[in-house]
């Protein structure tokens, strides 16, 4: 039995799930309001029997223990594992437990943390920090607020946090990897941060990853930032995000601002769901790591050039969230701290009234041009058009074309017309990049999906072969880890060095499993088939069990009508898979005749 199966069995999903949500008994189930969307109407079901749950509302979604945790607290898999192994007393063998890496990083962020320590203790007890404690203050913040955050100073000399942490035990060689201290041309060190207010940065669970240093004049740079490190990533990196983490997933919403004051000041008058990224960007690494807590996110970035290419970007992120990304029109020459301090419920306001950022966009582009002229129709068309045609969602693409033929006059069919120019062929999606409802889980392991997964590694060319095969399909929460880090490397060395340590044993395992070496692609189209085909099953007997527990509990006839429909489609599709898993099974009768 591998270590995640004994966790497994030492769980009861039931208990788990109950520790986040209110269940209430429905015949040998459980259901409750869905812990992961707003709804009146209970749709969130848990099976003790399958040790599974599952949402039939909005987030049509589901899974097991792992993955109900997963989400729910924006963990991967190994930190899931490591959360519930402990919770339950099951040791993890050391290998899983450190992974090979990971007491190296630990030195580095333990480093950071004494760092900024000693910073905050100068700012407040020595004479140096004064001056940077009185511009804290002087910005509005109380002395509740600089401790929360912990803002520092870092003093106007050379060596002063690199001996102190040379006595603390840290070698050099940590020093200048967590970019503590920087390397001169003639070799030697020194620290990097001198004469700064300091802003530690963390990451969603607290570990403090890198700093950034305000000047306290006018000199350049006016900010400097940690340099990338093995524990450091500006481009995903979200100030405030370990204390704004829990009340965005409360409150279902994230607002990003630009400056670090922003989000200390917003959270010292209680608007605790406010982060900023290091910088106007927002990359896809904030949005993943955002929309673990909530789908729906707000900007209140500046209205220039840079703060509007930003929001544009968001459009492409709209799709994943599949919901509008919103921008809050922050009063002219006002930053959001500066509206928070004079009116708190002004800045209530200000998100409430938040406008998706296309509406936002079209809103611009149209008022700055002379809509009397047909070259600025034609202009303000063409390029609203390129940001309309990035949207996949066919209802709200739709929106947008009334709005923009309102706006510039030009009739919908003309617009509908011009679009079709601007889309770009939608690519073949697979596995976890698709969008198709969850399966419950198994909690024991599918030969099946080992076999069909065994092969996928042992012969990386089928990586090139599109058979629709999804991670969803992935009973196994192992496998479907697997999987989906294997999509997103380029080979076995790359996969082993971005798989976590737990997974070790099983990948192992998997690629000395042996397998035919004659009709690999053959045989890798049955295998998705008959995944394909278990999957459907399954989905069909959830179905089944849903619907007569709404059946049962006098649900409304919209329901049962719909969980009736789904049925109906769900045997259609299972109905075509045989008769392709039959087509492939003489095919591959022929084929042995063939070579025999």
């Amino acid at each position: 039995m591998s270590t995640i199966e004994e966790v497994k069995q030492k769980l009861d999903i039931v208990e788990v799930i109950g520790q986040y949500t209110k269940l209430t008994k429905a015949g040998r189930n459980f259901k409750a309001l869905c812990p992961f969307h707003n709804e009146k109407t209970a749709s969130f079901y848990v099976f003790p029997e399958r040790q599974s749950w599952h949402c039939f509302g909005a987030c049509s979604t589901g899974g097991d223990v792992f993955s109900f945790v997963m989400k729910k607290e924006g963990l991967d898999f190994g930190e899931t594992l490591r959360l519930l192994a402990d919770k339950v007393g099951v040791r993890l063998p050391s290998a899983i437990e450190r992974g090979p890496d990971k007491d190296e990083k630990d030195r580095l962020f333990h480093a950071n943390e004494a760092a900024a320590q000693y910073y905050h203790n100068l700012l407040l007890n020595s004479t140096a920090g004064e001056k940077a404690k009185s511009y804290f203050v002087s910005r509005g913040l109380n002395s509740k607020s600089i401790t929360d955050f912990q803002l520092g100073f870092s003093p106007n000399a050379w060596e002063t946090l690199k001996l102190y942490l040379l006595e603390k035990g840290y070698s050099e060689t940590e020093l200048l990897a967590a970019g503590l201290i920087l390397k001169a041309e003639e070799g030697k060190t020194h620290d990097r941060f001198r004469n700064r207010l300091m802003f530690p940065i963390r990451d969603p669970r607290g570990r403090t990853t890198g700093f950034s240093g305000r000047v306290l004049d006018d000199s350049l740079p006016k900010y400097m930032n940690s340099p990338q490190t093995v524990i450091f990533d500006k481009s995903g990196t979200i100030y405030g995000i370990d204390m704004a983490g829990p009340i965005i997933r409360h409150q279902d919403m994230a607002v990003i601002v630009e400056g670090y004051m922003d989000v200390i000041v917003a959270h010292q008058y209680g608007f605790s769901n406010v982060v900023a990224s290091m910088g106007t960007a927002i990359t896809e690494k904030h949005i993943n790591t955002l929309k673990k807590l909530t789908k729906n996110i707000v900007l209140a970035l500046d209205a220039d050039e840079a703060g509007e290419e930003a929001m544009l970007r968001c459009v492409e992120y709209e799709n994943s969230l599949n919901t509008e990304v919103k921008v809050i029109i922050l009063p002219t020459g006002k930053d959001p701290d500066e509206v928070i301090k004079e009116n708190p419920n002004a800045w209530q306001g200000l998100v409430e009234k938040a406008m998706p950022v296309i509406d936002y966009t079209i809103n611009m582009t149209v008022s700055r041009q002379d809509m009397n002229t047909a070259s600025a129709k034609s202009q303000v068309a063409n390029n609203l058009l390129d940001i309309i045609a990035k949207v996949s969602d066919d209802i709200r693409r739709d929106h947008y074309l009334t709005k923009l033929s309102k706006l510039t006059g030009i009739s919908y069919n003309k617009l509908e017309g011009v679009l079709k120019g601007h889309l770009k062929p939608k690519p073949q999606k697979r596995g976890a990049e698709l969008t198709a409802p969850s399966l419950l889980q198994a909690t024991i392991s599918n030969p099946r999906e080992e076999y069909c997964l065994a092969l996928l590694l042992q012969y990386p060319e089928l990586k090139n072969q599109d058979e629709g095969l999804l991670s969803d399909y992935f009973r196994d929460s192992e496998n479907r880890e697997i999987y989906n880090t294997w999509l997103e490397t380029d080979d076995l060395i790359s996969l082993k060095e971005k798989l976590d340590p737990v997974f070790r044993e099983k990948l192992d395992e998997l690629l000395a499993r042996q397998q035919p070496t004659n009709r690999t692609t053959e045989r890798y189209h049955d295998y998705v088939l008959r995944l394909k085909r278990d999957f459907l099953q399954n989905q069909h007997v959830i179905r089944e069990e849903i619907f007569n527990i709404v059946r049962e509990s006098e649900g409304k006839g919209a329901d049962i009508e719909r969980l009736k429909q789904e049925g109906i489609e769900l045997n259609n599709q299972l109905q075509a898979v045989s008769v392709e898993l039959g087509q492939s099974k003489r095919r591959m009768v022929n084929g042995n005749r063939r070579n025999t």
